[in-house]
């Protein structure tokens, strides 16, 4: 009885290995988070729909997939926030991740976005997941940092967090508090390394004089590559990561919308320039000129473009949502995927000639 014990169990410990094994070998690329001892997947999982707030809702279980499934395939890294959801996507990430070591994944999330006191910069009104008015406002003060880090440990069931990030500046509050609060935090051992987010140059300059920044994370995309004026160069000479979150646009540059496409209720990208009809064919129009690139490699165009998008200099990491576990997956192997640099400047030169119009 014992001897057929053991041999399940040895059995067991080596399946066990062999998947922990089989994740490792996955064609991911771990980066060094400025000049840190943080490194993260250079895909990471962006939970920012696993919340459902404005994207019009969300299925749990299918989050909670998306997350597991990345993981296995070497994303290590989620990138969330309290005001994903109120609270949901941190809860869907703290869920998705029980019974892994700790040590092997990295928790980025953020504070500063708050939903439930009427207090600093308001932001705008939106709707919580029950339908329910809610007004959002950028508050970033030292009692409000403090308790929403509190919030987001339980509710991601863990004891620290590895990257703390303000979501967005917050000019009701002096930089000087906020990044002195996340400094106690940082000597508290609740959190690991303090970032920010949208932040621009001067921000960051003054920022500096009171916290080590590890990162700043920014939209980017090669439809919306405002920072490579001032954030990328200065980033670059001060040795930050530029963490680049939406860099397939919400969708946009997947090839899987067409002129005529239908949101959900609830989904905030039915009201952007973006996805309106002309947008969208011209857009297209860009996407079938890089398609023999992307048909040689096997890859689809979300792939290209994500291997296009860490490439570009100054950007570390790609943060990418997915809905389930099966574009989880896609993402992820944007990185099995080798890309030339020649590849790299005709898509470029491509790209350069696209012009999306505002008012369409």
């Amino acid at each position: 009885m014992f001897l057929a014990f053991l041999c399940a169990f040895r059995a067991f410990v080596v399946q066990k290995n062999l998947q922990q094994s089989t994740k490792n070998i996955r064609n991911m690329e771990y980066r060094q988070i400025g000049t840190t001892d943080l490194k993260l997947s250079a895909i990471t999982f962006g939970a920012w729909a696993a919340g459902g707030w404005m994207w019009g809702g969300n299925e749990r279980a299918e989050s909670i997939a998306a997350i597991r499934a990345a993981y296995d395939e070497g994303v290590t890294s989620i990138d969330t926030a309290p005001v994903y959801g109120q609270g949901e996507s941190e809860e869907i990430v703290g869920e998705a991740i029980k019974g892994v070591p700790r040590d092997e994944i990295q928790i980025l999330t953020k504070y500063g976005m708050r939903w439930d006191v009427a207090k600093g910069d308001f932001a705008f009104k939106s709707k919580n997941n029950q339908g329910q008015d809610i007004d959002i406002y950028k508050y970033a003060a030292r009692e409000s940092i403090i308790k929403e880090c509190e919030d987001s440990l339980r509710r991601l069931g863990t004891d620290y967090i590895d990257l703390y990030q303000i979501h967005w500046p917050d000019k009701t509050t002096p930089i000087q508090e906020t990044m002195e609060a996340v400094a106690e935090l940082i000597k508290q051992g609740k959190v690991r390394q303090a970032g920010v987010c949208n932040y621009n140059v001067a921000q960051l300059m003054e920022a500096r004089n009171y916290i080590r920044l590890a990162s700043d994370q920014v939209p980017y995309s090669m439809v919306k590559r405002d920072i490579e004026k001032e954030v990328v160069p200065y980033c670059i000479e001060h040795n930050k990561s530029i963490l680049a979150y939406s860099p397939l646009e919400r969708g946009l540059l997947t090839g899987k919308m067409k002129p005529g496409y239908h949101f959900a209720e609830g989904d905030h990208r039915a009201h952007l320039y973006f996805f309106k009809d002309e947008n969208l064919r011209r857009t297209d129009a860009f996407l079938q000129k890089i398609k023999p690139i992307a048909d040689a490699k096997g890859a689809t165009f979300g792939q290209l473009v994500l291997r296009w998008t860490i490439a570009q200099p100054g950007i570390t990491i790609a943060l990418v949502g997915a809905r389930n576990a099966k574009q989880a997956r896609e993402n992820a192997k944007a990185m099995e995927m080798s890309i030339s640099q020649d590849e790299i400047n005709f898509i470029t030169d491509e790209l350069n000639q696209l012009q999306l119009v505002k008012d369409a």
